[in-house]
């Protein structure tokens, strides 16, 4: 489990921030992103999509910044969806240049802060050599303890939920578990997230409305925030008010507020 980030560097954030209503005291465990709107940032400023992609790399740099110096203990970025497969063959073949350009630059730097790197989604749908990458920078971060940076690639929602049931149905017939034994609990074990503890707070940029098929089973309970900021645009204090906005708000869980103030 990651351990917090030293306190030295909370002060200079908030100095330099123009919000001051963050209590560190009550910090999401655990942030998740749908970074979106790479392609309309592009077409704002007429170039091409790619070019916006680049461009929300870096946001994606400065968010991962943040959430370690916050003391963040998961991150967790919507990269590619399995949807995102069906965009022209150009786009997809850049993006993944653009994770293997990513990863050279930045594993590093993970590494020296404390940063673990995971990854969830169907990655033998990754070319070779990418899965190869992926695969040693996990390898090289896997005994990081300040932070885990968790990337879904080539994921669904609705796909995790169903190699789950296959993963049950597999150990049923194997004798490894009875139907009586599969409770949420358990199930929530064979998803891809089995180690990763629930989203407080799932993050979406660019004015959408929606979840896109991200993390459904775990994202029961998580506080949503939508922002009318394009991905490339994402600075660190769209997370400080995306941090607040969660802060400001009651998590009841089903119970009342009465409820609430008794316990």
């Amino acid at each position: 489990m990651p351990r917090g980030f030293g306190m030295a560097a909370i002060p200079q954030i908030r100095e330099q921030s123009p919000l001051k209503k963050i209590d560190l005291r009550k910090l999401p465990r655990h942030i998740a992103i749908i970074m979106d709107g790479n392609g309309r940032w592009a077409q704002k400023h007429t170039l091409g999509r790619i070019s916006g992609h680049r461009k929300g790399a870096d946001a994606v740099r400065a968010t991962v910044r943040t959430c370690r110096e916050l003391g963040i203990g998961y991150l967790t970025l919507y990269a590619f969806s399995v949807e995102n497969w069906q965009r022209p063959a150009a786009e997809v073949e850049a993006l993944m240049g653009l994770l293997k350009e990513f990863l050279a630059k930045e594993i590093d730097e993970l590494d020296e802060k404390g940063i673990r790197l995971m990854t969830i989604g169907n990655l033998q749908a990754l070319k070779a050599p990418l899965r190869r990458q992926l695969k040693q920078a996990v390898e090289r971060t896997a005994h990081n303890e300040a932070m885990v940076l968790n990337v879904a690639l080539s994921y669904g929602g609705r796909d995790e939920i169903v190699e789950a049931a296959k993963k049950i149905l597999r150990d049923g017939l194997a004798g490894r578990i009875s139907p009586d034994e599969i409770t949420r609990e358990n199930f929530a074990g064979y998803l891809y997230t089995a180690r990763i503890p629930d989203p407080d707070l799932l993050i979406r940029t660019s004015g959408e409305y929606r979840i896109s098929n991200f993390l459904l089973w775990q994202t029961a309970y998580t506080e949503f925030y939508f922002t009318d900021v394009l991905w490339p645009d994402f600075q660190r204090e769209d997370l400080l008010r995306a941090i607040a906005a969660y802060q400001a708000r009651e998590r009841r869980f089903g119970l009342t507020s009465d409820q609430l103030q008794k316990d």
